[in-house]
């Protein structure tokens, strides 16, 4: 059962301080590995930031074994009220830099109040002023961090790494979503509306349309996770690329599937008309803005298919 800081001990306040200050150095240590390839300054501002949080580690235990002798009690963040338990977003490959920065912002911010508290239950004199000392350093560290993107994250760096993020979003998010929503807006076409001009009923339309959408959703979603698991290709996370996919497939094949809950049959064929042509209109754009493909190119290429599949559709479902 987890304990309250005000319960702790000097000699568990140190012990306490110690795991903490190493945590957070291996903590950044995979902060720099992760980001290394991609945002190689990022990478090396992290490592600074460990040999900082190691240094504090060695003062501590020299000063735990002044106090207390060698051996050091295993007291960890989740051991002790009141910490935050953080997301392991460093386990994550590839790492996002915007979200790292973030992260190592909340614990330098926890760090400094963790040493702010542990001073007013201490009363040794040296264990004081290295708690003291550790707090200001703390408080510094926020500067620090600025100083060393400063040194290491300039304009032209900065610009290298929105590039890379903007790959990387490219790579995790757009292209799977794009997929998804190509499959689903034009493979659908023509189960769609074969059923609907086969029956002329708006009804039976949008349950084949709901079915073809759902089905491809999950379909697709399960391609895309397991088709690689991210960590050559830098794609991200398989479930995450496999649910964006996946959703974006079935709202593809919804989108011209809900105007048949409209019951007048010619009124509902004409607005699911339209809608494809909005959705053919998106994929277009979303290829021309972050495929670099010119968008003439992008629509034609779209817009051909989309109609060949949709005439598909009608000369089946009027047959």
């Amino acid at each position: 059962m987890a304990r309250k800081f005000k319960d702790l001990t000097e000699r568990e306040i140190l012990a306490l301080a110690i795991t903490l200050e190493e945590e957070d150095a291996r903590v950044y240590g995979d902060f720099a590995d992760g980001l290394r390839e991609t945002f190689p300054a990022t990478a090396k501002m992290f490592d600074e930031m460990q040999e900082e949080e190691n240094g504090h580690r060695r003062a501590l235990i020299e000063t735990f074994r002044q106090r207390f002798g060698e051996h050091i009690p295993l007291i960890r963040r989740h051991d002790v009220k009141g910490f935050i338990q953080h997301k392991p977003v460093w386990l994550v490959r590839p790492l996002g830099v915007d979200t790292v920065r973030k992260q190592a912002e909340i614990m330098e911010l926890e760090s400094r109040r963790f040493y702010e508290r542990a001073i007013e239950q201490v009363s040794d004199a040296s264990v004081r002023t290295l708690l003291g000392d550790l707090a200001a350093v703390e408080r510094k560290h926020s500067a620090l961090a600025e100083s060393l993107e400063e040194k290491y994250v300039g304009p032209d760096v900065r610009r290298e790494e929105d590039a890379a993020n903007r790959r990387l979003f490219v790579l995790q998010i757009i292209q799977p979503g794009l997929a998804g929503l190509m499959d689903g807006s034009v493979s659908t076409l023509a189960p769609v509306f074969a059923a609907a001009f086969a029956t002329h009923s708006s009804p039976d339309a949008f349950l084949v349309g709901l079915a073809a959408s759902v089905g491809a959703g999950i379909s697709m979603g399960f391609a895309e996770a397991l088709s690689d698991d991210g960590s050559l290709t830098g794609r991200g996370h398989p479930y995450v690329r496999g649910v964006v996919c996946g959703f974006m497939t079935a709202a593809g094949g919804i989108g011209h599937t809900l105007p048949f809950l409209i019951r007048n049959f010619h009124l509902a064929t004409t607005a699911a008309v339209a809608v494809v042509a909005v959705e053919l209109g998106a994929i277009s754009y979303i290829r021309h803005r972050y495929m670099d493909t010119p968008f003439l190119s992008a629509a034609f290429q779209v817009v051909v298919g989309g109609v060949l599949v949709f005439l598909t559709g009608i000369l089946i479902g009027s047959s």
